[in-house]
């Protein structure tokens, strides 16, 4: 879990920092083609740095389909010919999106914001782990895996389960790709790879855990703890 006093201190100076900046947000209805995500994310990270554009946190949803961090292993796509596969210049490994998980593309300038790594990844895992525990969900970090992630009853059986993901890439010290937390995907659509390179644990969502959450429900918590962790005023685009 996000608790160190190091780790909150962080997220607290980032969102003391930011608190004038303006921040659009964009929630897309349809399902988004991933190579546009990219190429969209990518312009509007290079508008950020230069000062043309304010910075964006872009809700969508993808069809299904896989995605290989700069840290895949080829061994770890089990299906490659199940879904479309893309090679994508964000960290971590390999990872599935489909229809049911909300994916929030977040580029923000840490010019702006201070510009250190492992508090950006802090304060998102703070994010996602503020917006479940608001549906009585107990996110976790952990120092060993990437991700967030669930114990599951029994806990005396040690069974943890992944909810939540988190990627990121920068460029001139502007971020894009994200997060993705699960609503009601097809979780057996998980099993075309090894989720982050990750075995021997599971993977849930909100409504395998019995919480019939929708993705209005779950964007409304998403908008007030971005707020509250990463500071700024939400401009709401359509």
């Amino acid at each position: 879990m996000v608790n160190s006093r190091d780790e909150i201190s962080k997220t607290q100076k980032m969102s003391k920092i930011a608190a004038n900046l303006t921040v659009d947000c964009q929630i897309s209805r349809n399902f988004v083609d991933y190579t546009y995500a990219e190429n969209y994310m990518a312009a509007r990270a290079a508008q950020i740095a230069v000062g043309d554009s304010n910075e964006l946190i872009w809700f969508v949803e993808h069809e299904p389909l896989y995605t290989a961090g700069t840290s895949a292993e080829s061994q770890d796509l089990l299906m490659p010919k199940r879904f479309p596969v893309h090679q994508t210049g964000r960290g971590g490994e390999y990872t599935y999106h489909g229809p049911g998980q909300r994916v929030v593309y977040v580029m923000l300038n840490l010019n702006k914001r201070g510009k250190d790594v492992r508090a950006f990844v802090a304060a998102l895992e703070a994010w996602i782990i503020e917006t479940l525990a608001a549906f009585n969900v107990d996110g976790e970090r952990r120092e060993d895996r990437v991700g967030v992630w669930v114990k599951r009853e029994p806990l005396s059986l040690g069974k943890e389960d992944k909810i939540a993901a988190l990627g990121i890439r920068l460029r001139k010290w502007v971020s894009f790709h994200g997060i993705s937390i699960n609503v009601e995907p097809e979780l057996e659509h998980f099993s075309g790879i090894v989720p982050c390179g990750i075995s021997g644990h599971g993977v849930t969502s909100l409504v395998d855990l019995g919480l019939p959450v929708t993705m209005t429900e779950l964007d409304i918590v998403l908008k007030l703890k971005f707020t509250e962790i990463f500071g700024g005023e939400l401009n709401m685009i359509d």
